[in-house]
């Protein structure tokens, strides 16, 4: 499978907007404050914590984890390209927050038990780690017919991940972050042609020449709708 690159890349989810609604989102989650550590799984170019970390004037760097390595990481996180399993076994801090966001699926189930068990161990007293997963139902993103088809494929079996996520972790809080997403049809077609989101990385150019055809015919020039995601809360 190709590297997934271009997430975050120019799009609604490296906007400020959309990175300070989420951090509001992350600070009724969790109270931080300057002596707080945070560690970022999947941390793609770490605008989410690096903005954080600005906001909230940390003292000690976050940490971001991710297997691709990009030129224009956010400087104010500490980034590692590095398996996180390797990054574990010689890293023995603790933290006041731990986020996985849209990365939990990448990993098959033996793999995402151990990394939910490390991440716990990793939690300091009051402790919180956060689990963000696309919404599984009435999922609003914008797709062509094969994409279409390879989002609710994915979609249904991260339904089960989820699920057993849950029983992993025992009393945890289940909630929604829901971002409003105002974008041109020519911007989202350049992340289309960018293979922006996991179910686009194995498709053909072919496929995603006649995808794109698909939503020129099918979306208006501005196209407007939820960004919904599922948030799994345990606390330590």
């Amino acid at each position: 499978m190709r590297e997934l690159k271009n997430w975050d890349n120019k799009t609604w989810l490296s906007s400020k907007k959309y990175i300070d609604s989420f951090n509001s989102f992350l600070l009724k989650k969790k109270k931080l404050n300057k002596k707080s550590k945070i560690l970022d799984i999947g941390c793609g170019r770490g605008k989410i914590f690096g903005s954080l970390s600005r906001k909230l004037k940390l003292s000690n760097k976050p940490i971001g984890i991710d297997p691709v390595t990009h030129k224009d990481v956010d400087k104010s996180i500490e980034f590692i390209n590095e398996d996180i399993f390797e990054f574990f076994k010689s890293n023995h801090n603790k933290y006041d927050l731990i986020m996985i966001k849209q990365t939990l699926h990448f990993f098959n189930k033996i793999k995402r038990k151990k990394l939910i068990k490390i991440c716990k161990e990793h939690l300091k007293k009051n402790g919180v780690l956060l689990i963000f997963s696309l919404i599984t139902s009435n999922n609003e993103i914008p797709c062509f017919r094969i994409m279409k088809k390879k989002l609710k494929r994915g979609l249904k079996r991260d339904s089960i991940m989820i699920k057993d996520t849950s029983k992993m972790l025992k009393n945890n809080r289940i909630d929604n972050f829901k971002f409003k997403v105002s974008i041109t049809k020519k911007k989202y077609i350049q992340m289309l042609k960018e293979r922006y989101i996991s179910c686009l990385i194995n498709l053909s150019k072919v496929e995603i020449i006649k995808g794109i055809k698909e939503i020129n015919e099918t979306y208006p020039n501005n196209i407007l709708f939820d960004d919904v995601l599922i948030c799994i809360k345990f606390k330590n």
